[in-house]
């Protein structure tokens, strides 16, 4: 896959696909999961530049305790974290956003002398130009090296890189949107963008009370509701689709099979909607619903079994004071990696 350069100056550099590739991905994604019985969205066309703010507000409210959890958990380990970095390393960041809590860290390693480059990798150009501007400024010896991409060909990109030690930073458990299965295919690719040495810093959501969990994805405010809404806004908005909002509705669910919460668009009424760059029209029943999103939740003994699977294992976890949330150092397996 090739990058255009956006941004280059000796310290900050951002790379993306083309908008044409952006656009031709938006294209597959919204056709097939409109196309096929349940219909479904992806999580990754939830963060265009609006749907990014509105994920901002949600970490900021008070039912969405991931965020906090999070960041008291960095509060308290981010010296011991750095303290299994090298020296000298590349900080990889999946779906890094504001990179509000990597700050966090980078301060520890600064504390400690150690001169990290940061490559985070997030789906959202607008977002990612914008941070890494702020990140240069606000830390006069960082580069910042981005990628607006997607995991996938992001992590191709950065695995790339020899020389120094990476350290990868997957935080928000934002792996738990993906099924059990996709979840080993990534935590997979991440091990092949490993080489030894290589380290993985993964946060993960915990089972938990269901009241906590629910009220978590569904605020008081209706925030995550319009979070959720602006999928349906943005392909009215990039396919030139009549996505009628006021006619479908924000739904949470638990799914005790799979220990996920789910999101869920739900018709009011019979109707159809026409995406008109697509020539695809769409019919809905009445109660029938667009499956948006699943975060799913981790116990210990599940993270060992898909990490394992994905050739790596666990050689630390830091919890939070009520034990809602993990964030984990991981490693290949035999202290090894593939090469490349």
């Amino acid at each position: 896959m090739s990058l255009q350069t956006i941004t280059a100056d000796e310290r900050c550099t951002v790379q993306a696909i083309s908008p044409a590739r952006r656009l031709d991905s938006i294209q597959e994604l919204v056709r097939h999961g409109l196309s096929q019985p349940p219909k479904t969205l992806p999580p990754i066309l939830f963060y265009d530049e609006r749907g990014s703010e509105l994920f901002e507000q949600i970490c900021q409210l008070p039912e969405y305790y991931l965020t906090r959890t999070e960041q008291q958990i960095l509060d308290c380990y981010a010296a011991d974290m750095a303290q299994v970095c090298d020296p000298e390393l590349v900080l990889v960041e999946l779906g890094s956003g504001s990179s509000t809590k990597t700050r966090t860290l980078l301060d520890a390693l600064f504390v400690r002398g150690q001169r990290p480059i940061y490559r985070p990798i997030d789906i959202s150009q607008a977002m990612l130009q914008a941070t890494a501007e702020e990140l240069t400024v606000e830390y006069p010896d960082l580069q910042v090296h981005a990628i607006a991409s997607d995991y996938e060909h992001g992590l191709e990109e950065v695995g790339k890189q020899k020389g120094h030690q990476k350290a990868f930073l997957f935080l928000g458990s934002n792996l738990g949107n993906f099924t059990r299965s996709a979840a080993v295919a990534l935590l997979g690719d991440i091990r092949q963008a490993m080489h030894p040495g290589d380290l993985l810093f993964l946060g993960l959501d915990l089972v938990k009370p269901l009241p906590l969990l629910l009220a978590a994805y569904d605020d008081r405010d209706g925030v995550t509701a319009a979070f959720n809404k602006n999928v349906l806004a943005r392909i009215n908005r990039e396919l030139d689709a009549d996505f009628n909002l006021e006619r479908f509705r924000h739904q949470v669910v638990w799914n005790a099979a799979e220990q996920a919460i789910e999101m869920h668009l739900r018709s009011l009424g019979d109707q159809q909607v026409r995406v008109r760059d697509l020539e695809l029209a769409v019919t809905f029943r009445d109660g029938e619903t667009i499956h948006t999103e699943s975060s799913h939740k981790y116990t210990q003994e599940i993270l060992e079994t898909l990490s394992g699977d994905a050739g790596l294992e666990i050689e630390r976890m830091w919890l939070d004071e009520n034990g809602w949330f993990a964030l984990n150092l991981l490693a290949p397996k035999n202290n090894g990696a593939m090469e490349q």
